[in-house]
């Protein structure tokens, strides 16, 4: 009967409350939705199609060697005057029997934030035998391989290569395979049929500099040829990387954005 009581004594408290507008526990938050891509951005495959996509920051094969935050598809999203310009150099190199390959467009800033916590994690090297052998973690910010802003996130910015035609298939990357230097010869490293650029993408190492004097012969040629067809349509290259290519003028010179990269930011589905 005691019990009884008390339990009618709570439910009392309870319906007062609820008619007082009282709240007697907190509510669950409503997950704020991600933001969407300005009008101004398109799917490059929407673009030019016959551009290869390898986009390896959705994939485990990067020098974080995990899938980066915010990279929901693997797919390559740019303002349009970008890809256009891409679809333009892409039409030209048609031509001479060859394809671009792009590794990475826009890049929303929680993938940038995801790099910074990796670099400040000095305990997390399992990359670096690949990406950055010679250069010590606690240096990649101080040397410029890791910054807290891309020009990426500004979506005109775009990391690419060329591919000999007919394109041969790459294999997939196995978390936990062994290792080889990014700036090995081309038999030795990791298979890209990417042609000869004496470094793979993201090398962490000054052999990845444009104009290197110690690339010569195939390999100086092919970082001309992408440079050459690229520059042509206003792309301008990153000395420091050879895959790096920014459109100008930008459209969106001073802003950074974080917007998923899925189709659904475009307002599509998925």
């Amino acid at each position: 009967m005691i019990r009884t009581a008390a339990v009618l004594r709570k439910l009392a408290a309870l319906t007062t409350a609820a008619l007082l507008g009282v709240a007697v526990a907190p509510s669950t938050a409503s997950a704020t939705p991600d933001p969407k891509a300005p009008k101004e951005f398109v799917a490059l495959s929407d673009v030019d199609p016959t551009i290869i996509q390898e986009m390896r920051y959705f994939t485990e094969h990067n020098f974080v060697g995990e899938p980066i935050d915010g990279y929901k598809k693997p797919m390559c999203i740019l303002t349009r005057p970008a890809a256009k310009a891409l679809h333009k150099a892409q039409a030209g190199l048609l031509k001479k029997g060859y394809s671009l390959k792009v590794y990475d467009c826009y890049r929303p800033q929680r993938a940038v934030d995801h790099f910074v916590r990796w670099a400040k994690d000095l305990d997390d090297q399992r990359m670096k035998p690949e990406f950055y052998p010679q250069v010590d973690k606690t240096r990649l910010f101080a040397d410029g391989y890791i910054a807290e802003k891309s020009g990426h996130s500004r979506g005109s910015t775009v990391d690419l290569t060329i591919v000999k035609l007919p394109a041969r298939p790459t294999r997939p990357y196995v978390p936990g395979e062994q290792l080889v230097a990014c700036y090995g010869a081309q038999k030795d490293r990791f298979p890209d049929n990417s042609v000869d650029m004496g470094t793979g993408f993201d090398c962490f190492d000054t052999l990845a500099h444009t104009d290197d004097p110690r690339v010569q012969g195939v390999q100086r040629a092919n970082r001309d040829l992408l440079r050459g067809a690229l520059g042509g349509e206003g792309f301008v290259n990153l000395p420091e990387e050879w895959w790096h290519f920014t459109y100008k003028p930008e459209l969106f010179p001073d802003t950074y954005f974080d917007f998923p990269i899925s189709r659904r930011s475009l307002g599509g589905k998925g």
